[in-house]
C-alpha cells in the first residue's frame, strides 16, 4: 500500500454480498472488505482465526453454542476450528482479515466461495 484507502469508496465498488474485495496487506495477511446481507454459509477454518469489524450496519455472528451481535467499531475473532455462519438482516459492511490464500467458506467451499479481486 503506497496510499490511503478510503473503505467507504471501495465497498461502493461492491456489487454483490458475499463477494470480498482485497484493499490491501498487512505481511501475508489480506485485509478486504464485504457486504453482509442474508445468511452465509456454516464453515470453519481450520489454520487461522477469522477477525471481523463492523463498519456499518449490524452482523449477527451465529455460533453453535451462541450468537455474537456486533454494531460499527465493534471487533470479533472467530478461533480456528470454530464453526461460525455471518447474517446480517439489513446491508452490513464489515472489513476482515485473514491469511493470504483463505477461501471466504473456509472448509465448505460452494457456491458461495468467492475468488480474491484487489479493489
Amino acid at each position: 500500500m503506497n496510499d490511503k484507502i478510503n473503505l467507504a469508496a471501495k465497498l461502493a465498488l461492491l456489487e454483490e454480498p458475499y463477494q470480498p474485495g482485497v484493499v490491501g496487506f498487512i505481511n501475508d495477511y489480506k485485509l478486504q472488505v464485504v457486504k453482509v446481507k442474508g445468511p452465509f454459509v456454516w464453515h470453519k477454518h481450520d489454520e487461522t482465526d477469522d477477525f471481523f469489524l463492523v463498519l456499518s450496519g449490524h452482523l449477527t455472528i451465529h455460533l453453535r453454542d451462541r450468537d455474537i451481535e456486533l454494531d460499527p467499531g465493534e471487533v470479533f475473532v472467530v478461533p480456528r476450528g470454530v464453526e461460525h455462519c455471518p447474517d446480517a438482516a439489513e446491508e452490513t459492511h464489515v472489513l476482515l482479515i485473514e491469511p493470504d490464500g483463505t477461501p471466504n467458506t473456509g472448509d465448505v467451499g460452494g457456491a458461495m466461495t468467492a475468488e480474491p479481486r484487489m479493489l
